[in-house]
C-alpha cells in the first residue's frame, strides 16, 4: 500500500517474522534497532529520475506498488495489484560488523511481494505472496541496461525509459503487462516529502505515476485474456513507523475520465477521526499537481462489508468531497471481497481492491472513473513494533 503507508507496512510486518529473519542472518543475534539507526526522511527528497526509481538501501523500508483496472476485448473487467517490498533488517552502520569469512547467504535486505487479480466479470479474487533474501539472485533491485529491475524469483517489474513491464504468476492467476506513462512522475507533499505524523521524521519520500496506458494479458484460473486499461504506480521509502495515536489508514487512487487523477490518504486515529497529517494530491489533465491538506477534503462512509473469512468489517462505500475543486464523488467497490490475507510473508490482513467513481465536479459537470483503495487496521488494530 502507500500507503509512507506501504513502507511502514513492510517495516512493521517484517519484524513479525523476526525469528525467521534472524536465522537468515547466519544466527547472529540482532537486537531490534530503533528507526534512528537508519537513514531518515526529514525534509525535501530532491527526487531525480531515473535514479530514484531504484532502491534506497539505507532506509529501512521501501516499496514499488502497481494497481490497475483493465478490460478484455469483450469488456470483461479486471483489477490487479503487484507490490514489491524491500526491508533492511540491520542498520547500515552494523553491516560491516558481521562474522568472517562472509557468506553468500548473508544479506541485510529482505524482499517481499504481493500480487492479486480481481476477476470482476468472473466474480473471483485471487492473491499470492512471496518472500526471499536479497542475495544469490533470489530477489533484489538493480539498475540494468533495460532500466531499474525489481524482482523476487520469477516475479518482476522493470522500469524502463518509456515503459514499465510487470510479470507475476501463481496457480490461480497470472499478470503479463506493459504500462506506458501518459504523465511524468508526480511528487507528493512538499516535493516528494510526504508527512505521515506530527514529528518531522514521521514522513516518507513518495511519488507516483498516476496514469499509465496498459496492455498485455491476464490469466484467471485456466482462462487467458488480452486486456487494456489504466495503471497507477507508487514508489515510497522511509524508516519510521506510524505514530502511537494511529490505528490504520485508508488510501485512495482515483483516475477520472476527464484525464485528472487524485491520490488521498486518511490516517485513522485511535480516538476516532483522521489525523491532521492526512492529505491528498490532485493531478489535473494538464498543468501542475495541487497538494491538498486534511482540512480541504472530507470522507464519509456510506456502507460496510463484513468479511466471511476474518470477521473484519470494512467500509464498502464512501462520499468524498474536495472543497477547493468542487468535487463531490461517490466511491463503490467493484467487488465486495478483495481482502488480502498474507500468512506466509507479512501475516497481516488488509483490503486492497478495485473501485468505481461517479459524481460531479466544478459547475455540476458529471464525472466518473475507476481506481483502487487500500485499508489497513480493520481486522486488528495496526501496530508497528519497531
Amino acid at each position: 500500500m502507500t500507503h509512507g503507508f506501504r513502507c511502514i507496512l513492510a517495516a512493521a510486518l517484517i519484524l513479525l517474522t523476526a525469528g525467521f529473519l534472524l536465522l537468515w542472518f547466519q544466527g547472529r543475534p540482532v537486537a531490534r534497532p530503533s528507526s534512528g539507526d537508519y537513514a531518515a526522511v526529514t525534509g525535501p527528497c530532491s527526487l531525480r529520475f531515473p535514479r530514484d526509481h531504484g532502491s534506497h538501501p539505507d532506509y529501512k523500508t521501501e516499496w514499488w506498488y502497481y494497481t490497475g483496472n483493465l478490460r478484455d476485448r469483450d469488456g470483461r473487467p479486471f483489477g490487479y495489484q503487484l507490490t514489491f517490498f524491500r526491508s533492511r533488517i540491520i542498520p547500515p552502520h552494523e553491516e560491516a560488523d558481521t562474522p568472517q569469512p562472509a557468506s553468500a547467504w548473508r544479506t541485510p535486505q529482505i524482499f517481499l511481494a504481493h500480487a492479486a487479480l480481481s476477476d470482476i466479470g468472473g466474480k473471483t479474487f485471487s492473491h499470492n505472496e512471496r518472500i526471499a533474501r536479497g542475495t544469490l539472485d533470489m530477489a533484489g533491485a538493480a539498475t540494468e541496461t533495460e532500466g531499474t529491475r525489481i524482482f523476487l524469483r520469477d516475479w518482476s517489474v522493470t522500469i524502463g525509459e518509456t515503459a514499465h513491464r510487470l510479470t507475476a504468476s501463481s496457480p490461480d492467476f497470472e499478470i503479463e503487462l506493459t504500462a506506458t506513462p501518459l504523465k511524468p512522475p508526480v511528487p507528493h507533499g512538499e516535493g516528494g516529502y510526504s508527512r505521515k505524523g506530527a514529528k518531522r521524521e514521521s514522513a516518507s519520500c513518495y511519488y507516483s505515476f498516476t496514469r499509465l496506458a496498459t496492455t498485455g494479458t491476464v490469466r484467471s484460473g485456466a482462462e487467458r485474456f488480452t486486456v487494456e486499461g489504466l495503471s497507477w504506480m507508487d514508489h515510497e521509502f522511509s524508516s519510521d513507523p506510524l505514530e502511537d495515536d494511529l490505528v490504520g489508514w485508508d488510501w485512495f487512487s482515483l483516475q477520472l475520465e476527464d484525464d485528472s487523477e487524485l491520490m488521498l490518504y486518511f490516517l485513522r486515529q485511535e480516538t476516532g477521526g483522521f489525523s491532521p497529517a492526512s492529505s491528498a494530491t490532485f493531478v489535473p489533465a494538464t498543468g501542475a499537481p495541487v497538494h491538498l491538506s486534511a482540512g480541504q477534503i472530507a470522507l464519509q462512509v456510506t456502507d460496510t462489508w463484513k468479511s466471511p473469512a476474518t470477521g473484519a468489517v470494512y467500509p464498502a462505500g464512501w462520499r468524498l468531497r474536495v472543497r477547493p475543486l468542487s468535487l463531490d464523488l461517490a466511491i463503490t467497490p467493484r467487488m465486495a471481497d478483495q481482502e488480502m490475507e498474507t500468512p506466509e510473508s507479512t501475516d497481516v490482513t488488509y483490503w486492497e481492491g478495485s473501485i468505481a467513481v461517479s459524481g460531479k465536479k466544478a459547475g455540476g459537470t458529471p464525472v466518473s472513473g475507476t481506481g483502487y483503495v487500500e485499508m489497513t487496521g480493520y481486522e486488528t488494530e495496526f501496530d508497528a513494533p519497531m
